[in-house]
């Protein structure tokens, strides 16, 4: 019927086209024929539990998504806490899991943002 380009390039398109608009990769399954579904963000409530992290830097996670990054600082103030050590043990584990990226300088520069999000 001259429907079909090439047998599976358009899932190579699809990933590529989501990587450069920096959202993660679709999942393909097969469910009731085949089926794709497209993802503007991997870090929900659900996936970010499953990664065993806190209430707290779940709330920071919602904080970055909403002003693109935090600080030490806005870390202990969003969620009332009174330790910069423990902000910092916190970070410090988000960044490790690869929820979080580091960046800035020594002190009062660093801040942490969102990585660009793909599959891995």
């Amino acid at each position: 019927m001259g429907w079909i380009e090439q047998w599976g390039s358009g899932i190579d398109k699809m990933r590529k086209a989501c990587v450069e608009a920096g959202i993660p990769e679709p999942l393909f399954d097969e469910y009731q024929g085949f089926r794709v579904t497209f993802r503007k963000d991997i870090f929900t409530e659900g996936y970010l539990l499953n990664l065993g992290l806190n209430e707290r830097q779940i709330k920071a996670v919602r904080y970055v998504k909403e002003k693109g990054k935090i600080t030490n600082k806005e870390y202990y103030t969003i969620n009332n806490i009174f330790s910069r050590q423990m902000a910092t043990i916190d970070l410090a584990n988000l960044v490790e899991k690869g929820i979080f990226m580091r960046t800035g300088k020594a002190g009062k520069g660093i801040a942490y943002q969102l990585p660009k999000l793909t599959n891995k």
